[in-house]
């Protein structure tokens, strides 16, 4: 009797290990990321010119108060 109670529990559903498997995985390539990006900081890159796809650079700390409204 206790056979026919167990059949169809969900720790016997391998859709439901498949989904814990899945979200693991995908919290642990999360922390993976983070740790990674935190230890390793991007270089800036030199572009050789003022432009970006031709779009002027411009740094905060470097705009005029008027410029900052637009």
């Amino acid at each position: 009797m206790s056979d026919s109670r167990h059949t169809g529990a969900w720790f016997r559903q391998p859709v439901v290990w498949l989904g814990a498997a899945i979200l693991v995985a995908s919290i642990a390539g999360s922390i993976i990321t983070i740790v990674l990006a935190a230890r390793h900081a991007d270089t800036p890159v030199e572009t050789g010119s003022d432009n970006v796809l031709k779009v002027p650079l411009r740094h905060p700390a470097a705009m005029s108060p008027t410029q900052e409204r637009r």
